[in-house]
């Protein structure tokens, strides 16, 4: 799965201010991603606010979403969930024309145990017509994909290729770089720590400041990638103040607020997420103006 090497982004969900998807902002933002030299999109990830899409939402972003990329770039599905059964269903039922993978974020709130996640897991590869990439956040579920767990999956599992790794342990990172199978994808989940990542042996990441900044951050992960990391370096902490307003007051509201000052589409979030204040918008406004210059906005 070389074509999942790189920088890909976790696209964001535009929103009309009625609330309702605003598919000229989506087909706006994967233009500017491809442009701007993206390796690839994950579409629908948690980043996309999927908890808060309709069943027939999600079937139509999907298409879309594959009919506007038009295989200029790989493209990846977010399925996942707490429901085993459920979201085998949904991976079989899959239309996975332009797709190239899945990515299945780990089971939120019912804190499995580590059996139970490895049987979540494998469940999901045998049904997947797709490769199937971990995504473990347990900041965000509860209950973290261990190394062994992990490890266990990727050498059992033909179908399971890499693991998005959120959980900010380097310790867990070390082992899994360590003993993962050749061409087992090991995929930042946390852009701040990608530099790093990729030092120790990492394959890129899936990033959500890149629906901002994609030009800049993909540069610095190709340098990476290239080994070429006294170059890259100056990049990473350019994007370092950045980062953290990205973050200050909940995703996706920061990138989202970068997107409207850039044009690319609006601001607008589904409850229970809510904008940023004025004051981080404002924040986010002059940073930016401050990474893009001369392109101030």
């Amino acid at each position: 799965m070389n074509k999942l090497y790189g920088t890909g982004v976790a696209l964001i969900t535009p929103f009309g201010t009625d609330g309702e998807v605003d598919y000229k902002g989506l087909n706006n933002l994967i233009d500017h991603l491809i442009e701007e030299g993206t390796d690839y999109l994950v579409s629908l990830g948690t980043t996309g606010e999927t908890a808060t899409l309709t069943e027939e939402e999600k079937q139509s972003i999907w298409k879309f979403t594959a009919d506007a990329v038009s295989g200029r770039v790989p493209l990846v599905a977010g399925i996942g969930g707490n429901n085993t059964r459920e979201i085998v269903n949904q991976v079989k039922s899959f239309n996975s024309n332009g797709f190239d993978a899945v990515l299945s974020v780990s089971p939120y709130y019912n804190k499995p145990t580590q059996e139970g996640l490895y049987q979540h897991y494998t469940a999901i590869a045998e049904a997947s017509s797709l490769p199937v990439i971990l995504y473990n956040v347990p900041g965000r579920t509860g209950s973290n994909l261990s190394a062994e767990t992990t490890l266990r999956l990727a050498h059992d599992q033909d179908n399971i290729i890499g693991i998005k790794e959120a959980s900010g342990n380097f310790e867990q990172f070390n082992v899994i770089l360590r003993d993962r199978p050749d061409n087992f994808l090991f995929i930042s989940g946390d852009d701040a720590v990608t530099l790093p990542l990729i030092s120790m042996g990492g394959s890129g990441v899936i990033s959500v400041i890149g629906n901002a900044v994609p030009r800049i951050f993909s540069d610095m992960v190709r340098l990476c990638l290239e080994g070429r990391f006294e170059e890259a370096r100056p990049l990473h902490y350019r994007l370092t103040d950045f980062t953290s307003l990205m973050f200050a007051e909940g995703n996706p509201a920061g990138v989202k607020s970068a997107l409207k000052h850039l044009g690319i589409c609006g601001d607008t979030l589904r409850l229970p997420l809510v904008n940023v204040s004025a004051a981080t918008s404002e924040k986010i406004r002059r940073e930016l103006n401050a990474i893009l210059k001369p392109q101030a906005i």
